[in-house]
Order: C-alpha cells, then sequence, then structure tokens
C-alpha cells in the first residue's frame, strides 16, 4: 500500500505533503531531520492520510493537494 500524507509542525505549524510506501518509517525519517525539506521545522505530527493501491494514485494525490493554493483548502480535507 501506498500513503500520501500531510504532516504538521508543531514548531511552525505549516503543513507538509508527500506520500510513502512506509508511512511510519517516513514520519520517523522526517523527526529525525533526514528529509532535506522538513529538516529543522520538526517535530511532526501525521494529521491526515489515504491510502492507495499503487505509488501513481498516490503521488497523483499529492501533486493535486499541493497544488491547492490556500491553507484553508488544506484545513477542511484534514478536517473531514
Amino acid at each position: 500500500m501506498y500513503h500520501t500524507y500531510i504532516l504538521k509542525s508543531l514548531k511552525t505549524k505549516k503543513f507538509y505533503i508527500g506520500y510513502s510506501e512506509n508511512l511510519e518509517e517516513r514520519i520517523k525519517l522526517h523527526n529525525q531531520g533526514a528529509v532535506k525539506a522538513t529538516k529543522n521545522k520538526g517535530p511532526w505530527k501525521m494529521v491526515y492520510s489515504e491510502k492507495f493501491y499503487n505509488s501513481r494514485e498516490a503521488v497523483h494525490r499529492e501533486k493535486q493537494i499541493k497544488s491547492w493554493k490556500n491553507r484553508n483548502s488544506v484545513e477542511k480535507l484534514i478536517l473531514k
């Protein structure tokens, strides 16, 4: 299974959107500072995830969410 996920920084309150086949390991890497885009901005908390059967679908959803230009759209998705 693949996952598209949204993390929220407990430090900056910003969101990070990504996808992974191993969600638990990926979040661990974010919190260890091993991911360049999120380094020094954590700790991170997962606030949303969706499951997909293949990486193509997960990447498509990641790009769709990233294309939303305002924070309110992401927050509405999280609250569903």
